[in-house]
């Protein structure tokens, strides 16, 4: 053991196992066991630390997620260390095998440089997969009729110790708040049970993942990690449709965990019957547990998310102010947010109160966007007049061609120019199913591309409601 700097040097065994303990403390138990625990120590030579992972896959990751961290750590134990060079040894025994980690902190030297180490683990990091925003909290998700039972779904898989439902799909428009619940999940498990493994990725970056293995022959690697967590979510799922062969994988994980009773939470745009392009089988299976829908915001729930992100934020907002933007800006919360954010930085910028003529001069681009959008009731009207149809044929169980094609049209023009859901639009539409809605959005499409003029009829009506 020697000492340089006012560090001390000890066997670079030793500083491999410090080194293993700090990022233990910082990843969770979790991650170091999945991706930190395989790896071992090869040697320390002309200020370039070797260590070694037993995969391809394994390799990869670790040099993209760790490397970077593993070496500053050991640089504050040892500033010899420069560099940090992952490689593939499969046979572990050719490899130097490190010292177990010590426990948290207690076995760390008094005498080491502690500003070169955090205080705390980044708030923002995941058991492993994709990263966690620390703002999307149960404590922060404001609750209301549109989304009180996928919230309360979501805090049943959380909060218990047994599967009670497999798996859970989470469904609704973009900005509705599939994500904030996937990770309030994922928050609550890694702060209540740390022990469980908690893997959180979008469909993406599963198939990214996916492709990788392939490439570098390590598919049973990939099938081991992502079978072996506890609890898998994986978000906007509807990414891998048409995707044959990642969806071939995913079937199987989904099947594999499934029967070991481990948890699934699925998130996607649409209803499991409504994935266009995913396979029968798969669809079938999606729909297995509970199927929960994120309907659109009402006034009261985009009033009270503006209350809880003001009073998170600390701003002072006017009540006339919250309530012009709760009734201006209906599509979605990322804009509702976004809004908030730019009429909090420019009061902050140029230091001048918040005020409804201040609010509407600043968000000029957004409310003219937001004016803009389509209603049903106007597509139904827009639509019944083009083709010289009552607006009460909309509504009604006539079949005739002349009265059930125009509907088609306006069920069509519905899906493509608001965000209402499917079952929303079929009860615009006289209470029909969201199945039927589904069929006449097919039926336009495959029209629009076998008709040159039909296709024509509809991009006009399209064009003429959205002026």
């Amino acid at each position: 053991m020697s000492s340089m700097g006012g560090v001390i040097i000890t066997s670079i065994e030793q500083q491999w196992g410090r080194v293993c303990g700090r990022l233990r403390e910082e990843v969770g138990e979790g991650a170091f066991k999945s991706w930190l625990r395989p790896v071992v120590l090869v040697d320390l030579e002309g200020g370039e630390a070797r260590i070694a992972a037993p995969t391809k896959f394994m390799r990869d990751w670790v040099a993209a997620h760790y490397a970077d961290r593993i070496r500053k750590l050991w640089h504050a134990e040892n500033p010899d260390v420069q560099s940090v060079d992952v490689i593939v040894v499969p046979d572990r025994l050719a490899a130097r095998p490190a010292a177990a980690p010590p426990a948290p902190a207690a076995t760390a030297p008094a005498t080491r440089t502690e500003s070169a180490m955090p205080d705390r683990p980044p708030e923002s990091a995941t058991d492993f997969g994709a990263i966690l925003d620390q703002r999307f909290t149960f404590d922060n998700f404001v609750v209301g009729k549109p989304n009180e039972l996928a919230h309360a779904a979501a805090r049943r898989v959380a909060e218990a110790n047994s599967v009670t439902f497999n798996p859970l799909f989470l469904y609704g428009g973009v900005g509705l708040g599939k994500t904030h619940l996937m990770h309030g999940i994922a928050w609550h498990i890694r702060q209540k049970h740390p022990e469980r493994r908690v893997l959180y990725m979008s469909a993406e970056k599963f198939m990214y993942q996916f492709i990788r293995a392939l490439r570098f022959k390590d598919t049973m690697t990939f099938k081991e990690l992502f079978r072996s967590v506890d609890v898998l979510m994986i978000d906007d799922v509807q990414f891998i449709s048409g995707k044959d062969s990642t969806q071939e994988e995913f079937f199987h994980t989904f099947n594999a965990l499934v029967d070991q009773n481990r948890q699934v939470v699925i998130s996607a745009d649409k209803s499991p019957s409504d994935l266009e392009g995913m396979e029968e089988r798969l669809r079938s299976r999606l729909g297995w547990g509970l199927v929960a829908d994120i309907h659109p915001t009402t006034y009261e729930l985009r009033l009270g998310i503006l209350q809880a992100k003001a009073e998170t934020a600390r701003v002072e907002i006017p009540a006339k102010v919250m309530e012009f933007l709760a009734h201006k800006i209906t599509s979605n919360v990322r804009e509702l947010e976004g809004a908030l954010n730019r009429i909090t930085a420019h009061a902050e910028l140029v230091h001048r109160p918040v005020t409804l003529e201040s609010t509407q001069e600043l968000l000029h681009d957004l409310l003219r966007a937001s004016d803009r959008r389509v209603t049903i009731d106007e597509i139904q009207k827009r639509v019944a007049e083009h083709y010289n149809i009552k607006i009460a044929d909309m509504h009604s169980a006539r079949r005739a061609r002349t009265v059930a094609r125009p509907r088609q049209v306006a069920m069509y023009l519905s899906k493509q120019l608001t965000p209402r859901s499917l079952p929303e639009i079929g009860r615009k539409f006289g209470g029909r199913d969201h199945t039927t809605v589904m069929h006449a959005v097919k039926k336009v499409e495959e029209l629009c591309s076998e008709d040159r003029s039909f296709a024509e009829d509809v991009e006009l009506l399209r064009r003429m409601l959205q002026i």
